[in-house]
């Protein structure tokens, strides 16, 4: 394939990855604990200030399973501004050169439960081009607030098992760069237990790449969808709510002061209200 022809393909895929997790997550709205409405998606098309492209931002708030969840889906073009085309050069993205020209699309999740025993979670997955090159980025990590060994095990155990037919290395390599990307230097610990997460991503054959994002994207929902289920009707008491909402200040933290994506929509000029939908609905800090 020509690479205009690769990169609608990518986009194609992301845009079918994020309809197959919203209609999940409904559907686990509807077998919920409760006799409140199912929560639905909110959803609102968004666009670039800034060049061109836009995406889907899809909402849930206040269900019988989720409190606050976010699947994004976007394609976008333009013209890097100076910040973040610095930004990218200096941790040595390939390919960008004097020419600020991108293209990148991708999902972006983030889901905040109801019940402090099911833990939130995060993942993406994305495809980027300039003139100079192109790569794939994303990954997956649990954020439990009460830990549980066995959920945390099968997490793990999943991404495993996609990420196995693509490299012997491939999970300890980038379960590795999730520990080290998803630590909070100011508090000297994890925002969670960890996952995978890779950046940059370029073997030199796209189809291969595209193939392990596409696998990483979809082993999200059997590495998260039991644990939900397993958790969402598990009675808990308010010491737990406390935990829980202590627990989200530090996801918040990390978002605003260390997370990429959140740098790199807000400096692109995307919209600001889908950038930081990864924002739980209450928090609270001691």
């Amino acid at each position: 394939m020509e690479m205009t022809e690769q990169r609608q393909a990518a986009a194609h895929w992301f845009r079918a990855l994020r309809d197959e997790i919203t209609a999940a997550f409904e559907a686990l709205e509807d077998r919920g604990p409760g006799s409140a409405r199912p929560g639905r998606f909110e959803v609102t098309p968004t666009a670039r200030e800034q060049g061109g492209g836009g995406g889907i931002m899809s909402v849930m708030r206040g269900g019988r399973v989720f409190e606050k969840v976010g699947v994004n889906w976007s394609e976008v073009h333009g013209t890097l501004a100076p910040r973040a085309q610095a930004a990218m050069t200096a941790r040595g993205v390939p390919g960008l050169g004097d020419d600020p020209r991108f293209w990148a699309s991708g999902i972006s999740l983030v889901a905040h439960m109801q019940n402090p025993h099911a833990p939130a979670v995060h993942m993406n997955t994305r495809m980027f081009w300039t003139p100079g090159a192109w790569w794939f980025g994303g990954g997956s990590d649990l954020n439990p607030c009460i830990d549980y060994a066995e959920d945390t095990a099968h997490f793990h155990a999943t991404l495993r098992a996609a990420c196995a037919p693509h490299g012997a290395d491939y999970y300890d390599r980038f379960k590795a760069w999730a520990d080290e990307y998803f630590f909070i230097p100011h508090r000297g610990r994890a925002r969670g237990v960890g996952g995978i997460f890779y950046d940059d991503l370029n073997s030199g054959d796209w189809d291969a790449d595209f193939a392990f994002t596409r696998d990483v994207g979809a082993a999200f929902l059997p590495a998260f969808l039991p644990l939900a289920e397993r958790r969402m009707g598990q009675p808990w008491s308010d010491p737990d709510r406390e935990a829980q909402l202590i627990h989200r200040g530090l996801y918040a933290e990390y978002n605003l002061v260390y997370d990429r994506g959140t740098r790199f929509g807000l400096e692109t000029g995307h919209n600001a209200d889908a950038v930081l939908m990864s924002l739980p609905p209450l928090a609270k800090w001691v």
